[in-house]
């Protein structure tokens, strides 16, 4: 089985020694190149480059991240694209995903362990039994781009936080739990309270406006703080269409309830009439009257003034 493994050599959690580890490991199950990425970007152009050489699979050692260029870069169209009623996974490499970061959202999601020694174990069972699990992904699209995400993404108030962290990142300090957790206090003091830019529309969906922030899932949970999962879209499942929370308050009597059940409630909705939810859904667009932050699978992607979210069912075959 010819397998391109993506090694991301800053990842958050991992050293040379782990690295050589894994590599061995895999190296003695599956015909193994190993590529490492060097800047932004890079792990899509060699993901495409996999998929085009006719690679059984493309494994990542790297955080959610790393994880997110490598699954686009294996859907970009190659040669046209694939032909209308085609299995949307067929013709693309299977993908390995190797927990590295700080967060590890999409391998978690999937059930693997947040450690990568003990993830490439359950990795290898996978190859030797031949299981692998057929997944959906979402969709961002705006201004003539687009660009998957395999568990969340996000406009408003979580983006801004994820750029303030990004900005911590940048001057050497680590993305820790707690780092997210104080920058997200001392953000939502300095935050806009009082006036909401976004509006919900959707076809076959109530349009809603005076919306401050939006949290869109493809799966549940929308991340994790340590150990803790964080589930404002408890439904969401990569077996079905689009989740979102959305909130139109965000002063401490709306806040606190809210956050408070989805850190301890992992089945049921938050409930409150300053929320707007959905469930399953195959297509909404968020607008906005002034660029607002937006995220896409914890990373950072400027500001914008709408977004499209869209539904890719069976997108994508994971070895797990």
């Amino acid at each position: 089985m010819r397998t391109m493994l993506l090694v991301n050599p800053k990842a958050t959690t991992t050293n040379a020694r782990t690295r050589d580890v894994l590599i061995r490991a895999l190296g003695a199950a599956v015909d193994l190149t190993v590529e490492q990425t060097g800047y932004r970007g890079h792990a899509a152009a060699l993901a495409a480059t996999a998929r085009a050489k006719g690679y059984d699979v493309v494994a990542v050692l790297g955080g959610d991240g790393t994880i997110n260029e490598t699954v686009n870069g294996l859907l970009n169209p190659v040669n046209g694209g694939e032909q209308p009623g085609d299995d949307p996974s067929a013709g693309r490499p299977g993908l390995i995903v190797i927990p590295g970061g700080s967060a590890n959202v999409f391998a978690r999601a999937l059930g693997l362990p947040n450690e990568p020694i003990e993830a490439t174990g359950a990795v290898l069972e996978a190859l030797r039994e031949g299981r692998r699990r057929t997944v959906g992904l979402g969709q961002a699209l705006w201004e003539g781009e687009s660009r998957y995400f395999t568990f969340c993404s996000g406009l408003g108030y979580d983006a801004e936080v994820i750029r303030a962290v990004e900005g911590l990142r940048g001057a050497g300090r680590k993305a820790t739990p707690t780092r997210y957790v104080n920058t997200a206090l001392r953000h939502y003091l300095a935050t806009d309270k009082r006036h909401p830019a976004m509006r919900l529309t959707g076809p076959g969906i109530p349009s809603a406006a005076g919306v401050f922030m939006a949290i869109i899932s493809n799966t549940s949970p929308w991340s994790y703080i340590g150990s803790k999962p964080v589930t404002p879209t408890p439904w969401a499942g990569f077996e079905t269409g689009l989740d979102m929370l959305a909130l139109r308050r965000i002063g401490p009597v709306a806040m606190v309830p809210t956050i408070r059940h989805i850190l301890t409630q992992r089945d049921s909705l938050p409930s409150g009439r300053h929320l707007v939810q959905l469930h399953d859904e195959a297509e909404f667009t968020l607008t906005a009257n002034r660029p607002v932050a937006f995220q896409l699978d914890g990373d950072y992607l400027g500001e914008r003034e709408y977004v499209t979210f869209r539904a890719t069912p069976n997108a994508l075959q994971v070895l797990v």
